[in-house]
């Protein structure tokens, strides 16, 4: 019964809900990947491992922090890795093409779904102004017949509907996701932080009858 009413609607929203159709599936499909993956990601993260490595760059052993943080999942601890077997060369050139790597991961799909929130509203405004010259053009063919007249009326709203329907559902999560990368940004470049500190203290020459 509620599918034959959305079929019906469907119908007459008019032809411009049929690439609304798509931009709506593509939205559903995008969002539930980054749900996936996000999820994935949640069950990937080891503070333990991170607080390991801390703990090996405090005592100096940088192969023993590099040995820990090998074959984590954990995205923060991945950067740390592999600044850490690049720190002779350029630890920052380094930190910056981890963290860039993995910043990208996180946030794929973000442009294509604020494209798709730009895209729902002006179909539906498309829709719009479908369904008024559909209107104008049945009192131009019929006088004012109500059925046809308000036809065109119905075509307009349910497109305009649809329209700001899709947008505001799908900015909804463009803006936890977008959140969620921001987070995972400041962590990296914090983790980032520390391992420099740590490594130019543990660099740092001692004094003279400082003992080993």
């Amino acid at each position: 019964m509620i599918a034959n009413v959305v079929i019906d609607q469907f119908h007459k929203g008019g032809p411009i809900m049929w690439p609304m159709l798509v931009v709506m599936i593509t939205a559903v499909a995008v969002i539930l990947d980054r749900i996936i993956w996000w999820t994935a990601h949640a069950a990937h993260r080891e503070p333990a491992k991170l607080e390991e490595v801390y703990g090996a760059l405090e005592e100096g052993n940088i192969s023993a922090a590099s040995a820990a943080a090998k074959d984590a999942r954990d995205p923060v601890v991945k950067v740390l890795w592999h600044a850490l077997n690049h720190h002779h060369a350029s630890l920052e050139g380094a930190l910056t093409v981890a963290s860039g790597a993995e910043l990208q991961k996180a946030g794929r799909f973000l442009v294509a779904m604020d494209t798709l929130i730009t895209i729902a509203p002006l179909l539906g405004l498309m829709g719009t102004v479908l369904g008024i010259m559909h209107s104008f053009n049945a009192v131009g063919e019929s006088g004012l017949e109500v059925s046809k007249v308000s036809g065109g009326i119905g075509e307009a709203l349910i497109a305009t509907a649809c329209g700001l329907g899709v947008a505001v559902f799908v900015v909804l999560f463009y803006n936890y996701f977008g959140a969620l990368v921001t987070k995972l940004q400041f962590e990296i470049e914090t983790a980032a932080n520390n391992l420099e500190i740590m490594l130019k203290t543990s660099k740092k020459p001692r004094a003279k009858g400082q003992p080993e």
